[in-house]
């Protein structure tokens, strides 16, 4: 077998998941084929011998095209007309697997890809990519040129959205302020049982990079272990509004140091990520609550 031959064969091996990813992300099955085509392109241009999980890499690299294609779509301010919505599979596509077909349309409806096509592109990406397909958020961080914390956030604004939540309703953001501050005070005030009851009991706390080096461990996990981490500290944290969403910060001086953001699930707090990294914290959009630290 040659090797353009070897290239295609393995290339084929993935083509159906190659495609169901992409038209998940566009909601077309013209575009699809279209991004499928340029992943292609890419695959038999680049050296990948060394490549240890090739359906990885592919499913990286149709994202990128993908992420490509929905940032011209929104840069040129495309309106979808009524002929012209994202279009559920009804009907089974020369060359394709008609069973795979079959559950790509019971799972892809049409009112499910006018809900996906309401996100922002690193939005869609990030919620298709780990809910739909369970890739980490440690491998989509880079693909949006964002941190595995803020590719979390963004595909957690994104469900709450898909599940019908608007992630910016006053009564959600209220809650989630009562629940911030009520932490920060726990914390301030080594209130361990409070602290323990505004926990999920699986909570993990993520550091990046620049966190991490400032003093504590990467990750930390379950309630007891968390609660013990932040009692009697956190006194310098101030509440902020992180990209509209209640956090904290730790801002010397009224500059941010390390970003505290909070994903919050049923009442209770479900992941904690500190942010460090300077240009990470100079990509997100910080509102102090109660005026700018001294």
């Amino acid at each position: 077998m040659t090797d353009s031959h070897w290239l295609a064969a393995r290339f084929e091996e993935n083509r159906s998941h190659l495609r169901a990813v992409a038209y998940r992300m566009l909601g077309s099955t013209g575009e699809a084929d279209d991004a499928v085509q340029e992943a292609w392109i890419r695959f038999s241009r680049t050296e990948t011998s060394d490549v240890d999980n090739l359906g990885g890499w592919l499913t990286t690299v149709i994202s990128r095209v993908c992420l490509d294609m929905l940032r011209s779509r929104t840069s040129r301010r495309e309106e979808r007309m009524n002929d012209d919505r994202p279009e559920p599979i009804t009907s089974q596509a020369e060359g394709h697997d008609p069973e795979h077909e079959a559950i790509l349309a019971d799972a892809v409806g049409a009112a499910m890809l006018v809900v996906l096509d309401t996100l922002s592109p690193a939005e869609r990406l990030a919620f298709v990519l780990h809910d739909t397909f369970g890739v980490p958020f440690d491998e989509i961080g880079p693909i949006v040129d964002r941190s595995p914390a803020a590719a979390r956030q963004l595909a957690s604004r994104a469900r709450r959205r898909v599940q019908g939540v608007e992630p910016d309703t006053r009564a959600d953001r209220d809650r989630q302020r009562e629940i911030v501050a009520a932490f920060l005070d726990a914390a301030r005030n080594a209130k361990f049982e409070a602290l323990l009851a505004l926990l999920d009991p699986d909570v993990t706390v993520r550091a990046d990079r620049a966190a991490a080096a400032m003093g504590g461990d990467w990750e930390v996990r379950g309630a007891t272990a968390v609660a013990k981490t932040f009692s009697g500290r956190a006194r310098a944290a101030r509440p902020v509004l992180i990209d509209g969403m209640p956090g904290a910060v730790w801002a010397p001086g009224g500059k941010p140091r390390v970003v505290i953001a909070f994903t919050i699930e049923d009442g209770r707090i479900a992941v904690i990520d500190l942010i460090a990294d300077p240009d990470e914290l100079a990509s997100i959009d910080l509102e102090f609550l109660g005026g700018m630290p001294r």
